[in-house]
């Protein structure tokens, strides 16, 4: 390895370049870095119920029911 001294008069080593090999090796680091930090492009999925709530849309049922009659089980 060789020195140099940069412009600003810090000194550092130059390295060889990468063989053919290395540097495949590097580009395929970089990709697989690239593929797991990548934000999902997939869209979001539906606004699916939990189960209970999809039974009681299922069968017509309301949380909160406005009803007129007092007492619906007697019927008056």
């Amino acid at each position: 390895m060789s020195r140099v001294e940069s412009p600003n008069g810090t000194r550092g080593a130059i390295a060889p370049a990468p063989t053919r090999e290395e540097a495949a090796a590097i580009i395929a680091a970089v990709e697989r870095f690239m593929r797991a930090t990548a934000p999902r492009t997939t869209a979001p999925a539906p606004d699916i119920p939990d189960p209970w709530s999809r039974a009681a849309i299922v069968e017509g049922v309301a949380r909160n029911v406005q009803t007129d009659l007092r007492e619906p089980w007697i019927g008056g």
